[in-house]
């Protein structure tokens, strides 16, 4: 019998993992907000960079096993997908998930299956979607199964991660815990772990924020290095040799939808305890204002200084621009009238706040260079151009 799944929330999780399921043979209903995204999807196409999702995404559409709604629809097992994250004052947002939850409970019967994916505090499975589950009138007790299992893949990577990552999944009950772990082991090929929903919250947090602290090292590291004029990525380099120490390079910042935001769900709850987690994150969302300090100080030797900023993505090679560091030091320069700001992003074709330029002209009439995100296209400049350029560059690849 063929499996019916539901994914809502079609972003750089949602929209892999429907397509690829649907390839898997799997009847994928994608349930996305945006009217525009829909209308993307079912006419096989897609609104996000990953290398080969439009391949993926025009065979699932064309086989007739993947269509893209506003609205949940009946499924065997229910995906939750959708973005989690932090408000202004740091605390989780975690409304996306019980408005998903709630369009999915109409729908959901016993037997079915409903896993969170969303990266999420600790107790969100337990205390959020079984409670809004059981709000809304769902029986849980008739054999309804709830677990989380969290997405574990790298932008640039997701299609060879869906598949070939470990993943941890953890369910409310043994029951749910089995049926996710079953489910999964179907189109898995890494190894999948069995544990409780809380334990798997945790294990996600964990690893997204031993990352953040080995960054704030490193960009901890820049700082002092930079005050002493010693070069830091040469530094690392060397340490690095050292058997037993691996640190991560330094950057203008943390980004992305998990390192710079998955922390703050620690401290949040454990607020007396995670002391180190929060000071490295507050290290971290430093960075970008001390670059920002960075370049005018350079800027100070013009009189009206160009300032060619290269990169707006939170990494190398990806289109990803949320929580992006080199995002806010541009809005920093451009609201601080800093100097003419000429922008380059390789990876989208258009912004809605700035005017993208080429990178052969934002590097010929650049006073400054500002080295945001070490795309490839940046990495291949020929030293002979910048010759007569200011170089701040925060990825240390020049």
């Amino acid at each position: 019998m063929q499996q019916s799944v539901c994914v809502l929330g079609l972003g750089y999780i949602g929209l892999p993992t429907a397509s690829f399921l649907a390839t898997k043979g799997c009847k994928v209903t994608g349930v996305d907000v945006s009217s525009e995204v829909v209308e993307t999807i079912n006419r096989a196409e897609v609104h996000i960079q990953e290398p080969e999702l439009d391949v993926l995404v025009r065979s699932a559409v064309h086989s007739g096993n993947l269509k893209a709604q506003t609205e949940p629809t009946a499924a065997n097992v229910f995906f939750i997908t959708v973005p989690t994250p932090v408000r202004d004052d740091r605390n989780p947002d975690l409304s996306y998930v019980k408005s998903a939850t709630r369009a999915i409970a109409p729908f959901v019967e016993p037997g079915n299956l409903v896993i969170l994916e969303s990266t999420c505090p600790i107790g969100t499975t337990e205390d959020l979607v079984l409670e809004t589950l059981i709000e809304e009138g769902v029986d849980v007790q008739q054999g309804v199964m709830v677990a989380h299992c969290p997405e574990r893949v790298l932008p640039g990577r997701i299609l060879i991660e869906l598949v070939q990552n470990d993943r941890i999944v953890g369910g409310i009950d043994a029951p749910s815990t089995k049926a996710a772990a079953d489910f999964y082991r179907q189109f898995v090929s890494g190894e999948v772990f069995e544990t409780s929903a809380k334990l798997a919250e945790m294990t996600k947090l964990t690893e997204n924020t031993f990352r953040d602290v080995n960054i704030a090292l490193a960009n901890e590291l820049s700082v002092i290095c930079d005050k002493h004029g010693i070069d830091v990525w040469e530094l690392i380099r060397l340490a690095n040799r050292h058997p037993r120490v691996s640190i991560l390079n330094p950057g203008p910042g943390v980004g992305g939808h998990c390192i710079a935001v998955d922390p703050w769900f620690v401290v949040a709850s454990a607020p007396e305890e995670a002391r180190l987690i929060r000071t490295a994150r507050e290290v971290n969302d430093e960075k970008p204002s001390w670059v920002v300090d960075k370049v005018k100080s350079k800027a100070d030797r013009f009189k009206a200084p160009t300032i060619a900023c290269l990169g707006l993505a939170f990494k190398a090679d990806v289109d990803d621009l949320r929580q992006s560091p080199a995002l806010d030091i541009v809005r920093q320069l451009q609201r601080d009238e800093v100097g003419r700001l000429m922008i380059c992003e390789p990876n989208i074709k258009s912004h809605p706040e700035f005017d993208l330029v080429p990178l052969s002209e934002a590097v010929a009439e650049a006073d400054i260079l500002l080295l945001l995100v070490d795309h490839r296209e940046f990495k291949a400049l020929n030293a002979q151009r910048l010759q007569d350029k200011i170089i701040i560059d925060t990825r240390g690849v020049l």
